[in-house]
């Protein structure tokens, strides 16, 4: 007895259009995003990583109140982060590997970079030239009206990087962060690993060594080449008094634009000392005096040179050598 079931004969150009929806869906496979459960890559991160700088880069400067003065000024609602991986040696033209949308978190984000010091200068600082993986990043910055910002910076093994909005600069280093936040969408603002090292530091550095409002000071001493004194204790904390006499002495100081970059004096005092003034709300500002170098005194952005009383109060407030 022949089946009921009618066999249809499939015709040569539906033939062509199964395998060609293969193709396609096999390639949408392959070509997914690093970060997975993530949709695809909007079509407002750009494509390529257009400099050849790491992290010193974004598509457009925006036309915002107080991109002068901060990365990211005002509430923005959303941050989409763009990432371009690669190697130190070859920072340019990465492709882009995949995005993630801030929504809860983008507040924070744009709270935490919009509190680092800036400048309009590039300011020259020494690295270290080790050669490895970098992650270049984007971050686009959604506001209520509208409007956006862009800002570009690094994950790079040395911790070298200028992060940027295309109108003002930071050397401060946060690139570990944001690829946590890329990674698994929580941002958190990178901490140093001993409280004696320095930290992001403070918008405001860029026009004083030490921002007002300072309510205490932590003052650490290192050895000879930076190297930690031996002890139960690297550093003494003072209340606000001391901080706010240790931060008028500093503000004192004849500043100019610079980095970390010093000339060494023979025969001079090689221990450093590192300060945290902190502050009621916001990160702390740090500053790094090393008497056997000119300039002596920077935070960052800023040098000078220090008078002896300053370096006696320092000294005194300092653990013992």
């Amino acid at each position: 007895m022949a089946s009921g079931r009618r066999h249809q004969r499939v015709k040569p150009g539906h033939w062509i259009g199964i395998v060609v929806a293969a193709v396609v869906l096999l390639a949408a496979v392959v070509l997914v995003p690093r970060t997975v459960g993530e949709p695809a890559p909007p079509a407002s991160c750009p494509r390529r990583w257009d400099s050849g700088e790491i992290g010193h880069w974004v598509p457009d400067a925006a036309d915002l109140d107080g991109v002068e003065e901060s990365l990211v000024p005002g509430a923005p609602t959303s941050a989409l982060i763009c990432a371009y991986p690669g190697r130190d040696s070859y920072p340019g033209g990465g492709p882009l590997a995949g995005s993630r949308i801030l929504t809860d978190q983008a507040r924070s984000m744009a709270y935490d970079l919009g509190y680092l010091p800036v400048t309009a200068d590039r300011v020259r600082r020494m690295c270290t030239l080790m050669g490895g993986q970098t992650t270049n990043y984007l971050i686009r910055f959604a506001y209520p009206g509208g409007q956006t910002l862009w800002v570009g910076s690094a994950e790079e093994v040395n911790s070298c990087v200028t992060t940027t909005n295309g109108t003002v600069n930071s050397n401060s280093y946060v690139g570990p962060g944001i690829t946590a936040a890329y990674r698994t969408g929580t941002w958190a603002l990178p901490r140093p690993k001993d409280l004696c090292d320095p930290a992001t530091g403070r918008r405001g550095q860029q026009k004083q060594m030490v921002p007002d409002g300072a309510i205490r000071v932590l003052v650490c001493r290192n050895g000879q080449g930076g190297s930690p004194t031996p002890g139960p204790s690297r550093g003494l904390e003072h209340g606000e008094q001391q901080a706010r006499e240790l931060a008028a002495e500093l503000n004192s100081l004849d500043t100019a634009t610079g980095g970390n970059t010093c000339t060494e004096v023979s025969g001079s005092r090689r221990e450093t000392f590192l300060l945290h003034f902190g502050y009621e709300e916001g990160p702390p500002a740090w500053v790094r005096i090393h008497p056997g170098c000119r300039p002596s005194v920077h935070n960052g952005v800023l040098v000078g040179d220090p008078d002896d009383a300053l370096l006696d109060r320092v000294g005194r407030l300092a653990p013992p050598a």
